[in-house]
Protein backbone atom coordinates (compact mmCIF):
# COMPACT_ATOMS: atom_id res chain seq x y z
CA UNK A 1 0.00 0.00 0.00
CA UNK A 2 0.92 3.57 -1.11
CA UNK A 3 -0.33 6.58 0.88
CA UNK A 4 0.02 9.39 -1.37
CA UNK A 5 0.40 13.32 -1.00
CA UNK A 6 -0.49 13.75 2.69
CA UNK A 7 1.18 15.72 4.61
CA UNK A 8 2.87 13.20 7.55
CA UNK A 9 3.76 14.25 10.64
CA UNK A 10 6.96 13.03 11.66
CA UNK A 11 8.96 13.01 15.30
CA UNK A 12 11.47 15.61 13.65
CA UNK A 13 9.18 17.30 10.81
CA UNK A 14 5.84 17.97 9.23
CA UNK A 15 6.58 17.15 5.30
CA UNK A 16 4.52 16.22 2.19
CA UNK A 17 5.66 12.48 1.26
CA UNK A 18 4.86 9.42 -0.01
CA UNK A 19 4.67 6.97 2.98
CA UNK A 20 4.69 2.69 1.96
CA UNK A 21 3.15 0.00 4.31
CA UNK A 22 3.61 -3.63 4.38
CA UNK A 23 2.37 -6.41 6.46
CA UNK A 24 1.09 -3.18 8.82
CA UNK A 25 4.40 -1.66 9.04
CA UNK A 26 5.99 1.06 7.66
CA UNK A 27 8.64 0.10 5.15
CA UNK A 28 9.45 3.70 3.13
CA UNK A 29 9.00 7.16 3.59
CA UNK A 30 9.84 9.13 0.24
CA UNK A 31 8.75 11.06 -2.44
CA UNK A 32 6.45 9.31 -5.40
CA UNK A 33 7.00 5.85 -4.10
CA UNK A 34 6.66 3.34 -7.05
CA UNK A 35 3.47 0.39 -6.28
CA UNK A 36 0.54 -1.17 -7.70
CA UNK A 37 -1.82 -0.13 -4.82
CA UNK A 38 -2.74 3.35 -3.57
CA UNK A 39 -4.43 5.45 -1.52
CA UNK A 40 -4.56 9.37 -2.23
CA UNK A 41 -4.33 11.33 1.39
CA UNK A 42 -3.77 14.62 -0.69
CA UNK A 43 -4.87 17.60 1.61
CA UNK A 44 -4.64 15.30 4.21
CA UNK A 45 -2.57 15.49 7.59
CA UNK A 46 -1.54 12.16 8.35
CA UNK A 47 -0.72 11.67 12.32
CA UNK A 48 0.41 8.68 14.31
CA UNK A 49 -2.68 7.45 15.25
CA UNK A 50 -3.69 8.21 19.29
CA UNK A 51 -2.52 6.07 21.85
CA UNK A 52 -5.15 6.31 24.54
CA UNK A 53 -3.29 5.10 28.17
CA UNK A 54 -6.15 5.84 30.25
CA UNK A 55 -9.78 4.60 29.55
CA UNK A 56 -12.43 2.62 31.31
CA UNK A 57 -14.21 -0.04 28.96
CA UNK A 58 -15.82 -1.85 31.58
CA UNK A 59 -15.32 -5.28 29.93
CA UNK A 60 -15.34 -8.33 30.91
CA UNK A 61 -18.62 -7.56 33.23
CA UNK A 62 -19.96 -4.45 32.81
CA UNK A 63 -20.10 -3.92 29.27
CA UNK A 64 -24.12 -2.67 29.18
CA UNK A 65 -22.00 0.66 30.63
CA UNK A 66 -19.79 0.25 27.56
CA UNK A 67 -17.33 -2.48 26.57
CA UNK A 68 -14.55 -2.78 23.73
CA UNK A 69 -16.85 -3.32 20.68
CA UNK A 70 -18.85 0.35 20.84
CA UNK A 71 -15.53 2.11 22.81
CA UNK A 72 -12.81 1.06 20.35
CA UNK A 73 -15.02 2.13 17.29
CA UNK A 74 -15.28 5.59 19.11
CA UNK A 75 -11.32 5.45 19.30
CA UNK A 76 -10.94 4.68 16.48
CA UNK A 77 -13.62 7.50 15.22
CA UNK A 78 -11.67 10.19 17.24
CA UNK A 79 -8.11 8.87 15.30
CA UNK A 80 -6.92 6.15 17.72
CA UNK A 81 -5.49 3.10 17.18
CA UNK A 82 -4.25 1.99 20.83
CA UNK A 83 -5.76 2.18 24.12
CA UNK A 84 -4.48 1.07 27.83
CA UNK A 85 -7.97 -0.30 29.89
CA UNK A 86 -8.07 0.29 33.34
CA UNK A 87 -8.18 -2.28 35.85
CA UNK A 88 -11.37 -1.48 37.82
CA UNK A 89 -15.17 -0.85 36.49
CA UNK A 90 -14.57 -4.40 35.06
CA UNK A 91 -16.40 -7.39 36.80
CA UNK A 92 -14.25 -8.54 38.44
CA UNK A 93 -11.47 -6.07 38.60
CA UNK A 94 -8.06 -7.00 37.01
CA UNK A 95 -6.00 -7.76 40.34
CA UNK A 96 -4.48 -10.89 39.43
CA UNK A 97 -3.40 -13.41 36.30
CA UNK A 98 -6.56 -15.41 35.67
CA UNK A 99 -8.89 -11.83 35.51
CA UNK A 100 -5.88 -10.12 33.33
CA UNK A 101 -6.56 -13.35 30.66
CA UNK A 102 -10.29 -13.02 31.25
CA UNK A 103 -10.02 -9.89 30.14
CA UNK A 104 -7.51 -9.90 27.19
CA UNK A 105 -9.79 -13.06 25.86
CA UNK A 106 -12.69 -10.42 25.99
CA UNK A 107 -10.94 -7.47 24.57
CA UNK A 108 -9.34 -9.83 21.94
CA UNK A 109 -12.70 -10.93 20.83
CA UNK A 110 -14.07 -7.47 20.60
CA UNK A 111 -11.90 -4.35 19.64
CA UNK A 112 -10.97 -2.85 16.71
CA UNK A 113 -7.74 -1.50 18.15
CA UNK A 114 -5.07 -2.70 19.37
CA UNK A 115 -4.85 -2.67 22.98
CA UNK A 116 -2.87 -2.93 26.50
CA UNK A 117 -4.03 -3.64 29.95
CA UNK A 118 -3.41 -2.19 33.36
CA UNK A 119 -3.38 -4.49 36.67
CA UNK A 120 -4.29 -3.21 39.94
CA UNK A 121 -2.51 -2.03 42.76
CA UNK A 122 -5.25 -2.68 46.04
CA UNK A 123 -4.74 -3.67 49.32
CA UNK A 124 -3.47 -7.84 49.41
CA UNK A 125 -2.55 -8.16 45.87
CA UNK A 126 1.34 -7.52 46.09
CA UNK A 127 1.95 -11.59 45.83
CA UNK A 128 -0.24 -11.24 42.49
CA UNK A 129 1.54 -8.52 40.58
CA UNK A 130 4.53 -10.73 39.48
CA UNK A 131 2.32 -12.83 37.81
CA UNK A 132 0.43 -9.90 36.32
CA UNK A 133 3.62 -8.45 35.23
CA UNK A 134 4.59 -11.94 33.31
CA UNK A 135 1.31 -11.79 31.88
CA UNK A 136 1.59 -8.83 30.01
CA UNK A 137 0.67 -5.36 32.23
CA UNK A 138 1.71 -2.25 31.37
CA UNK A 139 1.64 -1.19 34.91
CA UNK A 140 -0.14 -1.02 38.03
CA UNK A 141 -3.20 1.50 39.06
CA UNK A 142 -3.64 2.69 42.58
CA UNK A 143 -6.09 4.85 43.89
CA UNK A 144 -5.33 7.26 46.81
CA UNK A 145 -8.50 8.01 47.81
CA UNK A 146 -12.17 5.94 47.35
CA UNK A 147 -12.68 4.63 43.70
CA UNK A 148 -16.40 4.72 44.54
CA UNK A 149 -16.22 0.49 44.31
CA UNK A 150 -16.18 -1.64 47.15
CA UNK A 151 -14.02 -4.54 45.18
CA UNK A 152 -11.54 -2.18 43.96
CA UNK A 153 -10.01 -0.27 47.38
CA UNK A 154 -7.74 2.39 47.68
CA UNK A 155 -4.07 1.99 48.09
CA UNK A 156 -3.67 3.02 52.04
CA UNK A 157 0.61 3.98 52.55
CA UNK A 158 1.87 0.83 53.18
CA UNK A 159 -0.06 -0.86 50.47
CA UNK A 160 1.38 2.09 48.53
CA UNK A 161 5.34 1.97 49.53
CA UNK A 162 5.33 -2.00 49.59
CA UNK A 163 3.48 -2.11 46.22
CA UNK A 164 5.97 0.36 44.45
CA UNK A 165 9.06 -1.27 45.46
CA UNK A 166 7.47 -4.15 43.77
CA UNK A 167 7.01 -2.72 40.33
CA UNK A 168 10.04 -1.33 40.86
CA UNK A 169 11.76 -4.53 41.08
CA UNK A 170 9.42 -5.84 38.23
CA UNK A 171 10.19 -2.53 36.23
CA UNK A 172 6.99 -1.34 35.37
CA UNK A 173 5.00 1.98 36.44
CA UNK A 174 2.97 2.20 38.93
CA UNK A 175 -0.35 4.90 37.84
CA UNK A 176 -1.98 6.91 40.90
CA UNK A 177 -5.45 8.41 41.27
CA UNK A 178 -4.07 11.58 43.15
CA UNK A 179 -6.77 13.14 45.61
CA UNK A 180 -6.36 12.61 49.15
CA UNK A 181 -8.86 10.65 50.75
CA UNK A 182 -8.45 12.44 54.17
CA UNK A 183 -9.40 15.93 52.64
CA UNK A 184 -12.01 14.47 50.22
CA UNK A 185 -13.71 12.56 52.83
CA UNK A 186 -13.74 14.94 55.53
CA UNK A 187 -15.10 18.07 53.42
CA UNK A 188 -17.81 16.03 51.75
CA UNK A 189 -19.43 15.06 55.41
CA UNK A 190 -18.83 18.59 56.24
CA UNK A 191 -20.71 20.32 53.20
CA UNK A 192 -23.38 17.53 53.59
CA UNK A 193 -23.89 18.67 57.21
CA UNK A 194 -23.90 22.51 55.72
CA UNK A 195 -26.43 21.61 53.23
CA UNK A 196 -24.59 23.34 49.79
CA UNK A 197 -25.89 22.28 46.89
CA UNK A 198 -24.83 19.67 45.08
CA UNK A 199 -22.48 20.76 43.05
CA UNK A 200 -21.43 23.16 45.22
CA UNK A 201 -20.05 20.48 48.04
CA UNK A 202 -18.73 18.61 45.06
CA UNK A 203 -16.42 21.24 43.69
CA UNK A 204 -15.48 22.26 47.21
CA UNK A 205 -15.08 18.80 48.96
CA UNK A 206 -12.44 18.06 45.62
CA UNK A 207 -9.93 21.11 45.99
CA UNK A 208 -6.86 21.50 44.03
CA UNK A 209 -5.02 20.87 48.06
CA UNK A 210 -6.13 17.24 47.94
CA UNK A 211 -4.71 16.99 44.62
CA UNK A 212 -1.34 18.52 45.13
CA UNK A 213 -0.70 16.54 48.66
CA UNK A 214 -1.69 13.29 46.99
CA UNK A 215 0.85 14.22 44.01
CA UNK A 216 3.52 15.14 46.66
CA UNK A 217 3.10 11.73 48.76
CA UNK A 218 2.92 9.66 45.75
CA UNK A 219 6.51 11.29 44.33
CA UNK A 220 7.72 10.52 47.55
CA UNK A 221 6.93 6.80 47.98
CA UNK A 222 8.32 6.92 44.45
CA UNK A 223 12.00 8.55 45.32
CA UNK A 224 12.17 6.43 47.94
CA UNK A 225 11.13 2.93 46.01
CA UNK A 226 12.85 4.25 42.46
CA UNK A 227 9.67 3.25 40.48
CA UNK A 228 8.16 4.89 38.02
CA UNK A 229 5.43 7.07 38.08
CA UNK A 230 2.59 7.92 36.50
CA UNK A 231 0.04 10.38 37.71
CA UNK A 232 -3.17 10.08 36.33
CA UNK A 233 -5.71 13.40 35.05
CA UNK A 234 -3.80 16.02 36.73
CA UNK A 235 -6.59 18.80 36.92
CA UNK A 236 -4.79 21.51 37.60
CA UNK A 237 -1.16 23.56 37.01
CA UNK A 238 -0.09 23.61 40.30
CA UNK A 239 -0.49 19.91 40.65
CA UNK A 240 1.53 19.47 37.24
CA UNK A 241 3.93 21.97 38.71
CA UNK A 242 4.82 20.07 41.51
CA UNK A 243 5.38 16.90 39.86
CA UNK A 244 7.55 18.93 37.11
CA UNK A 245 9.52 20.18 39.94
CA UNK A 246 10.10 16.34 40.98
CA UNK A 247 11.32 15.43 37.71
CA UNK A 248 13.60 17.95 37.54
CA UNK A 249 15.23 16.52 40.68
CA UNK A 250 15.59 13.45 38.84
CA UNK A 251 11.80 11.25 40.04
CA UNK A 252 11.05 9.22 36.87
CA UNK A 253 7.52 10.82 37.14
CA UNK A 254 5.30 11.12 33.64
CA UNK A 255 2.83 13.28 33.94
CA UNK A 256 -0.96 13.05 32.66
CA UNK A 257 -4.07 15.64 32.23
CA UNK A 258 -7.58 14.62 29.98
CA UNK A 259 -9.32 17.29 27.22
CA UNK A 260 -11.78 17.48 29.85
CA UNK A 261 -9.72 20.25 32.02
CA UNK A 262 -8.33 21.57 29.17
CA UNK A 263 -11.56 22.38 27.40
CA UNK A 264 -14.52 23.00 30.14
CA UNK A 265 -14.10 25.01 33.89
CA UNK A 266 -16.29 24.55 37.00
CA UNK A 267 -18.84 27.25 35.51
CA UNK A 268 -19.83 24.50 32.47
CA UNK A 269 -20.60 21.96 35.41
CA UNK A 270 -23.02 24.36 36.74
CA UNK A 271 -24.67 24.67 33.08
CA UNK A 272 -24.06 20.83 31.95
CA UNK A 273 -24.61 19.04 35.38
CA UNK A 274 -23.87 15.21 35.98
CA UNK A 275 -22.67 14.91 32.02
CA UNK A 276 -19.81 16.92 33.32
CA UNK A 277 -18.89 15.38 36.61
CA UNK A 278 -15.33 13.78 37.13
CA UNK A 279 -13.11 13.37 39.99
CA UNK A 280 -10.94 14.88 40.17
CA UNK A 281 -13.37 18.03 39.43
CA UNK A 282 -13.21 20.39 36.54
CA UNK A 283 -11.51 23.39 37.83
CA UNK A 284 -11.95 27.55 37.34
CA UNK A 285 -10.74 29.29 34.66
CA UNK A 286 -7.67 30.31 35.93
CA UNK A 287 -6.80 27.22 36.86
CA UNK A 288 -7.54 25.75 33.39
CA UNK A 289 -5.49 28.59 31.93
CA UNK A 290 -2.77 27.41 34.21
CA UNK A 291 -2.57 23.93 33.06
CA UNK A 292 -2.45 25.07 29.74
CA UNK A 293 0.72 27.26 30.27
CA UNK A 294 1.97 24.42 31.85
CA UNK A 295 1.59 22.08 28.59
CA UNK A 296 2.39 24.98 26.16
CA UNK A 297 5.51 25.18 28.29
CA UNK A 298 6.13 21.22 27.65
CA UNK A 299 5.51 19.88 31.38
CA UNK A 300 3.08 17.90 30.46
CA UNK A 301 3.95 14.28 29.14
CA UNK A 302 0.37 12.86 28.12
CA UNK A 303 -3.19 13.98 27.15
CA UNK A 304 -5.69 10.76 27.99
CA UNK A 305 -9.38 10.43 27.93
CA UNK A 306 -10.24 8.90 31.08
CA UNK A 307 -13.03 8.11 28.94
CA UNK A 308 -15.34 6.49 32.31
CA UNK A 309 -19.20 6.48 30.83
CA UNK A 310 -22.48 5.33 32.39
CA UNK A 311 -25.63 4.50 31.13
CA UNK A 312 -28.20 6.90 31.07
CA UNK A 313 -29.80 6.72 34.30
CA UNK A 314 -26.79 6.71 36.34
CA UNK A 315 -25.91 10.36 34.83
CA UNK A 316 -29.96 11.74 35.44
CA UNK A 317 -31.52 12.94 38.55
CA UNK A 318 -30.15 13.66 41.72
CA UNK A 319 -26.22 15.12 41.21
CA UNK A 320 -24.55 13.73 44.36
CA UNK A 321 -25.60 10.38 43.33
CA UNK A 322 -24.44 10.41 39.66
CA UNK A 323 -21.62 8.56 38.03
CA UNK A 324 -18.88 10.62 38.11
CA UNK A 325 -16.71 9.82 35.14
CA UNK A 326 -16.89 11.46 31.79
CA UNK A 327 -17.40 10.10 27.97
CA UNK A 328 -14.82 11.59 25.74
CA UNK A 329 -12.71 8.99 23.59
CA UNK A 330 -13.89 10.66 20.50
CA UNK A 331 -12.68 13.99 21.16
CA UNK A 332 -9.13 13.87 22.62
CA UNK A 333 -7.45 15.07 19.15
CA UNK A 334 -10.15 16.94 18.96
CA UNK A 335 -9.68 19.45 21.82
CA UNK A 336 -5.93 19.34 21.06
CA UNK A 337 -6.58 20.38 17.62
CA UNK A 338 -8.85 23.48 18.62
CA UNK A 339 -7.65 24.77 21.68
CA UNK A 340 -4.14 23.97 21.28
CA UNK A 341 -3.30 24.07 17.62
CA UNK A 342 -5.78 26.62 16.17
CA UNK A 343 -6.43 28.86 19.61
CA UNK A 344 -2.90 28.55 20.81
CA UNK A 345 -0.03 27.49 18.40
CA UNK A 346 0.29 24.18 20.10
CA UNK A 347 2.65 22.55 17.08
CA UNK A 348 1.56 19.47 14.94
CA UNK A 349 4.34 17.71 16.39
CA UNK A 350 3.78 18.54 19.86
CA UNK A 351 0.35 17.20 19.71
CA UNK A 352 1.68 13.73 18.28
CA UNK A 353 4.27 13.61 20.84
CA UNK A 354 1.49 14.21 23.55
CA UNK A 355 -1.19 11.58 21.87
CA UNK A 356 1.25 8.72 20.56
CA UNK A 357 5.15 9.01 21.00
CA UNK A 358 5.40 9.92 24.80
CA UNK A 359 3.03 7.18 25.47
CA UNK A 360 4.96 4.88 23.54
CA UNK A 361 8.41 5.73 24.90
CA UNK A 362 7.39 5.71 28.61
CA UNK A 363 5.49 2.66 28.49
CA UNK A 364 7.74 0.80 26.45
CA UNK A 365 6.20 -0.12 23.09
CA UNK A 366 8.84 0.57 20.25
CA UNK A 367 6.57 -0.34 17.72
CA UNK A 368 4.46 2.38 18.03
CA UNK A 369 3.38 5.78 18.92
CA UNK A 370 5.24 7.58 15.38
CA UNK A 371 5.58 7.71 11.91
CA UNK A 372 8.78 6.02 11.06
CA UNK A 373 9.96 3.57 8.87
CA UNK A 374 10.01 0.01 11.13
CA UNK A 375 6.79 1.14 12.98
CA UNK A 376 3.62 -0.10 12.62
CA UNK A 377 1.43 1.44 10.31
CA UNK A 378 -0.67 3.16 13.11
CA UNK A 379 -2.27 6.35 11.12
CA UNK A 380 -4.95 8.84 11.57
CA UNK A 381 -5.62 10.83 8.31
CA UNK A 382 -7.08 14.56 9.15
CA UNK A 383 -8.72 17.13 7.28
CA UNK A 384 -7.46 20.36 9.01
CA UNK A 385 -9.40 22.99 7.35
CA UNK A 386 -12.82 20.99 7.90
CA UNK A 387 -14.95 22.25 10.87
CA UNK A 388 -17.67 19.78 12.66
CA UNK A 389 -20.29 20.14 15.44
CA UNK A 390 -20.01 16.69 17.61
CA UNK A 391 -23.43 15.13 17.18
CA UNK A 392 -25.13 12.40 19.44
CA UNK A 393 -25.36 10.65 16.56
CA UNK A 394 -22.03 10.74 15.43
CA UNK A 395 -20.60 9.51 18.70
CA UNK A 396 -19.62 5.42 18.37
CA UNK A 397 -19.49 4.80 21.95
CA UNK A 398 -22.07 2.62 23.66
CA UNK A 399 -24.45 5.50 25.29
CA UNK A 400 -24.94 8.96 23.12
CA UNK A 401 -23.92 10.88 25.93
CA UNK A 402 -20.96 13.46 26.02
CA UNK A 403 -20.16 16.99 27.75
CA UNK A 404 -18.29 17.77 24.28
CA UNK A 405 -21.97 17.51 22.34
CA UNK A 406 -23.60 20.66 20.50
CA UNK A 407 -19.26 21.57 20.69
CA UNK A 408 -17.54 22.29 17.55
CA UNK A 409 -14.09 21.94 16.28
CA UNK A 410 -11.92 22.00 13.37
CA UNK A 411 -10.25 18.85 12.12
CA UNK A 412 -12.25 16.25 11.00
CA UNK A 413 -10.93 12.41 11.19
CA UNK A 414 -11.33 11.15 7.94
CA UNK A 415 -9.50 7.61 8.21
CA UNK A 416 -7.83 5.45 11.06
CA UNK A 417 -5.55 2.68 10.44
CA UNK A 418 -4.35 0.14 12.83
CA UNK A 419 -1.10 -2.13 11.58
CA UNK A 420 -2.23 -1.05 8.02
CA UNK A 421 -5.85 -1.61 8.00
CA UNK A 422 -8.49 0.72 7.68
CA UNK A 423 -10.72 0.52 10.64
CA UNK A 424 -12.41 3.97 10.20
CA UNK A 425 -13.47 5.52 7.29
CA UNK A 426 -15.61 8.48 7.04
CA UNK A 427 -18.32 7.29 9.28
CA UNK A 428 -17.92 3.60 8.52
CA UNK A 429 -16.03 0.89 10.60
CA UNK A 430 -14.46 -1.08 7.61
CA UNK A 431 -11.95 -3.76 9.61
CA UNK A 432 -12.04 -7.27 9.14
CA UNK A 433 -9.73 -8.07 12.04
CA UNK A 434 -9.46 -7.66 15.68
CA UNK A 435 -6.96 -5.47 17.96
CA UNK A 436 -4.58 -7.46 19.67
CA UNK A 437 -2.30 -7.28 23.07
CA UNK A 438 0.23 -4.83 23.24
CA UNK A 439 2.74 -5.65 25.37
CA UNK A 440 5.70 -3.26 27.12
CA UNK A 441 9.14 -3.98 27.05
CA UNK A 442 10.86 -4.63 30.39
Amino acid sequence: MIIRGGTLVLPDAVVQADLRTEDGVIEEIGQELSGDTSLDASGLHVFPATIDVHLHFNEPGRTEWEGAATGSRALAAGGGAVFFDMPLNSTPCTVNAGEFERKREALAASSIADFGIWGGLIPGNRSEMAALAESGVVGFKAFLCDSGLPEFPRADDLTLWEGMAEAARLNLPVAVHAESEELTKGLSARFAREGKTAIEAFLASRPVLAEIEAIQRAIFFAEETGVKLHIVHISSGRGVAVAEAARSRGVNVSIETCPHYLYFTEDDLERLGAVAKCAPPLRSRADRDHLWRELLGGAVDIVASDHSPAPPDMKRGDFARAWGGIAGVQSTLAVLLERGYFAQGLSLFNIACLLAGTPAEFFGLPNKGSIQVGKDADLAFVDLGKRFTLKPADMAHRHAISPYAGESFRGVVRRTMRRGETIFADGTFPSETRGRLVRPTR
